[in-house]
């Protein structure tokens, strides 16, 4: 709606290959409204005092350890083990050393975790190392599913994460991403905000119950 000019405001959206791309944008103001990972939320509204705030969760866990073999049935198997990863200094990293940690693995020197700077890197390491484990999120889950008929989902890390919640009493999920906003421009323009989200609902809704539909327009804008 809003390339056709359909949208009750006009939104311009950018799409960043790394969340630092978007740190410095949000602080200068170039950026009114930005969907960060969970963890550099907390960065900027610490960095800012205050100054960026939540608006929206909008990614609960996507990420899995994928392998190419049928080793790992458990945290504990991954002892010994090298993993593909990325997502450095972000919620995969923290949310692989916690589940690590909490079933006694040392991620410093139990595991091998070799990190890549991009998803699309660790699915071309998968494809190109025999018996590879790596952990992923959706969709490139997914897109290495398709290049490797071989690999399973060993672990569901939500799943994994939820074990060690209820352990310690709690009920909390694994929360991958959020949508934030600058706290000047959300005072500013509380209807605007409003507008904003109800419109963003809309699409989330769009893209869970229309996936043909959505698949196209995912497909489209790349």
């Amino acid at each position: 709606k809003n390339d056709n000019g359909e949208a009750a405001n006009n939104y311009n959206v950018t799409i960043a290959t790394a969340p630092d791309e978007v740190t410095g944008k949000i602080i200068s103001g170039e950026l009114d409204i930005a969907a960060v990972p969970a963890n550099l939320a907390s960065v900027l509204y610490n960095n800012t005092e205050g100054q960026v705030q939540v608006l929206a969760i909008n990614t609960l866990g996507v990420l899995y350890v994928v392998e190419d073999g049928d080793t790992v049935q458990s945290v504990e198997d991954l002892k010994g083990k090298t993993i593909f990863a990325s997502g450095k200094g972000s919620t995969p990293e923290y949310a692989l050393n916690y589940m690590l940690t909490q079933n006694g693995i040392d991620p410093e020197t139990d595991v091998t975790i070799e990190w890549k700077s991009e998803h699309s890197e660790c699915v071309a390491s998968l494809a190109a190392t025999e018996n590879a484990i790596a952990m992923l999120p959706q969709p490139f889950v997914t897109t290495a599913q398709t290049q490797n008929e071989n690999l399973r989902v060993a672990l569901d890390i939500t799943e994994e994460w939820e074990k060690l919640a209820s352990a310690n009493g709690s009920d909390a999920t694994l929360i991958t991403g959020v949508v934030v906003a600058r706290k000047d421009f959300v005072e500013q323009n509380p209807q605007l905000v409003s507008v904003f989200l109800s419109l963003y609902e809309k699409s989330v809704t769009y893209a869970n119950e229309e996936v043909e539909g959505a698949a196209k327009l995912i497909g489209e804008y790349d």
